[in-house]
């Protein structure tokens, strides 16, 4: 595999939880599927999906989930400035899955556990990525705890992201994200306002500029966009994404990337 530069981060992400979802399972069907000693069998490749799915029965239902979309947008917000790989517990049929949701295509490397013979929290299956990609740390986002364990006793920064305002509140003080969002709103009076807010509550700089849409003429087809960099509490304003979508929102406004 080709190595990245050392100087350029290192993001390693699970899958299921952080960046897929599935619909609920039947709880008769869950507690065979994932009974701790079959599911180890089928993560670490000691048998195949197919293999898997026959011990658990007819009724299980195979489906690739469904990508969790923003947390998509913030790894390739991330990806501009890190390597960013996935590390999940996955079966023989992951390779597969990744093709119908169209996530091939949206890591530098991917690895399966079942394809490692390893799986998660074990430490030595962080230690084999990290010697693979020529680092010796990196962040690892996971929503399960013990297995943001497991990396950090290999070395790396393991981060616990229980959902997608935990995934990009970590990547944000990490500076794996940048730092700012735009609030759009569509009145210039209320934007000043607005920013006044702001910067009396502690954000900042929130400077305030026209935004005029791309091929119009007409001068009053602008948005007023109002630059916040760094929260309150001194880390990034990204990190606060939801909280300024919500006041953006209220002002019949929106939020974008900085």
């Amino acid at each position: 595999m080709e190595r990245t530069p050392a100087l350029k981060p290192l993001l390693l992400l699970d899958l299921d939880g952080v960046l897929r979802s599935f619909p609920p399972m039947p709880p008769e069907i869950a507690g065979v599927a994932f009974e701790s000693a079959l599911l180890r069998r089928a993560v670490t490749g000691e048998i195949s999906d197919e293999q898997w799915r026959q011990e658990v029965g007819p009724d299980f239902v195979g489906t690739p989930g469904e990508v969790i979309t923003e947390a998509l947008a913030l790894v390739r917000t991330a990806r501009r400035q890190c390597f960013v790989a996935l590390l999940t517990n996955a079966t023989t049929r992951l390779e597969a899955d990744l093709a119908l949701l169209g996530l091939d295509v949206e890591f530098d490397a991917i690895f399966s556990s079942a394809r490692l013979g390893l799986a998660k929290p074990d430490p030595e299956i962080y230690r084999r990525v990290l010697a693979e990609l020529g680092y010796t740390t990196g962040v690892f986002c996971d929503d399960t705890p013990e297995n943001a364990a497991g990396a950090r006793e290999a070395g790396l920064d393991g981060v616990h992201v229980p959902d997608t305002a935990a995934l990009r509140r970590a990547l944000a003080v990490r500076e794996l994200i940048p730092p700012t969002v735009l609030v759009i709103l569509p009145d210039r009076d209320e934007a000043e306002e607005l920013a006044d807010e702001l910067r009396a509550d502690g954000w900042g700089p929130c400077a305030v500029h026209r935004d005029m849409l791309a091929g119009e003429d007409d001068a009053e087809d602008v948005d007023w966009v109002i630059e916040v960099t760094t929260a309150p509490d001194g880390t990034p304003a990204s990190a606060h994404r939801d909280e300024l979508d919500d006041l953006a929102e209220r002002h019949d406004g929106f939020t974008g990337d900085g």
